[in-house]
């Protein structure tokens, strides 16, 4: 049997498990290590997963153990530093959670890291290996309701979060048409963070793509929060969340509901990151989308802060949400920080550590 490529984790956190099911469903591959500055953490992830080499400073891990892949499990204003570490060793690939970063600039230092160590780098959209959307990805491709003319979505827990699912959707789902711009709105009266970073209360984003299409994504403002959306098209309408697809068009005459059905996200996500290794496919999560994700986003806050509309590409490298923060431009009149992701700490811990 060929030698396993090997596989280090950083950060030990829930998302690491998903992680660790993906590589665990590839043959190719071997999880052999996993940092994270946590002790409980590192110790209960690896008792579980059976890992033995373990580190406190991923850095070590990176020096020390001849990695073929990387994950990074970590929360968001880690991924680019600890992205941009792992390219200077020089793995084969790097599989990062999303978002790619907090800021358009830091997802093109990852991508320069990338390129210039010759890693693939892919981010963690996982959902583009979900058998719902990629059949309805498949259906748009082959006409089922012509050219598409409007994207709708819901979603919540902040842009970067939640609602980046569901900006790659728009584009994965379509084919990955390119923003031409964006026009949106936030709200933030409250010190709401999500893993340590600001975020919202509530906003409204409109994108305007290349192939005609227009997307809309309300976050925490209409009806539940869902992972999918409504595509209308000029002969149709495809439905879609994780499990299923709908159908509507003048084949069907009526709503036909098919099932998405294939293999696990995270199994299919890590059996690529081996294929684009090898040369066979290239990867549909590779960073290039990731950036685009991110993209939307930043150009929604900049919308908000200059009062616009936005073009694409953006030239805002920092995050302009951040930038209307320290301006003053986003007073807080219901003051008191709180981070909706605090349940994710440990023992007394509140608040992350700056």
């Amino acid at each position: 049997m060929a030698e396993k490529y090997r596989v280090g984790i950083i950060g030990c956190g829930g998302i690491a498990n998903y992680h660790m099911n993906g590589w665990n469903g590839v043959d190719q591959v071997e999880v052999v290590a996993l940092a994270d500055p946590v002790a409980a953490a590192r110790e209960e992830f690896g008792d579980r997963h059976g890992i033995a080499q373990r580190y406190e400073d991923f850095r070590q891990m990176l020096d020390d153990e001849m990695l073929d892949i990387v994950s990074i499990c970590t929360w968001h204003k880690l991924h680019a530093p600890m992205t941009i570490a792992a390219c200077a060793r020089k793995p084969k690939a790097v599989l990062c959670e999303k978002p790619m970063a907090t800021s358009l600039g830091d997802c093109d230092d990852m991508l320069i890291a990338a390129r210039r160590n010759q890693v693939k780098l892919a981010i963690a959209h996982q959902r583009r290996f979900n058998p719902a959307w990629t059949l309805a990805k498949e259906l748009v491709a082959e006409g089922a309701i012509g050219e598409v003319r409007q994207v709708n979505a819901c979603g919540g827990q902040g842009l970067l979060n939640d609602c980046s699912h569901l900006l790659d959707m728009m584009r994965y789902v379509m084919g990955d048409p390119q923003a031409v711009w964006v026009m949106g709105n936030i709200e933030r009266k409250t010190e709401r963070f999500e893993r340590d970073i600001p975020i919202e209360d509530r906003s409204l984003c409109v994108v305007q793509f290349d192939n005609g299409a227009v997307g809309q994504l309300l976050q925490e403002l209409a009806g539940p929060n869902y992972q999918g959306g409504i595509f209308y098209g000029s002969e149709g309408i495809i439905e879609l969340d994780e499990s299923k697809v709908r159908l509507l068009n003048s084949q069907t005459g009526t709503w036909e509901e098919r099932p998405g059905e294939g293999e696990d996200p995270s199994v299919g996500q890590q059996r690529e990151i081996v294929e684009w290794i090898e040369g066979k496919v290239e990867h549909r999560g590779q960073a290039e989308n990731g950036r685009a994700a991110v993209e939307i986003i930043m150009a929604t806050y900049e919308s908000a802060r200059l009062h616009e509309v936005t073009a694409l590409p953006l030239r805002t490298m920092a995050s302009p949400l951040e930038v209307m923060i320290e301006a003053g431009d986003l007073p807080v009149e219901r003051p008191g920080r709180y981070d909706i992701r605090a349940f994710l700490l440990r023992g007394e811990d509140m608040q992350q550590e700056g």
